[in-house]
């Protein structure tokens, strides 16, 4: 299964254009998550549940990650998460 890049809208057409395969978007699933930690999806559901990374946002019934938090959780060595879960 092969992992589509995502969608960009270019702002000077408004026509949709492909991001390319090294674009991550700001919202990330549960398998870019895995990729970035490069670990299985189990794994990162397991660390999630021990709140030793970002908590993900819930929209509706996806679970998404915000990039920028992952980003910054791996840039500062992952720490364990601190607060109520």
């Amino acid at each position: 299964m092969t992992d589509p890049s995502p969608t960009i809208v270019d702002r000077t057409d408004g026509q949709p254009r492909n991001a390319g395969p090294g674009v991550l978007p700001a919202m990330l699933t549960i398998d870019q998550v895995a990729r970035l930690l490069n670990c299985s999806t189990r794994t990162v559901y397991r660390l999630n549940d021990a709140g030793r990374m970002p908590r993900p946002v819930r929209l509706g019934s996806l679970v998404r990650w915000n990039r920028s938090e992952i980003e910054q959780w791996i840039a500062d060595g992952c720490p364990a998460v601190k607060g109520d879960r």
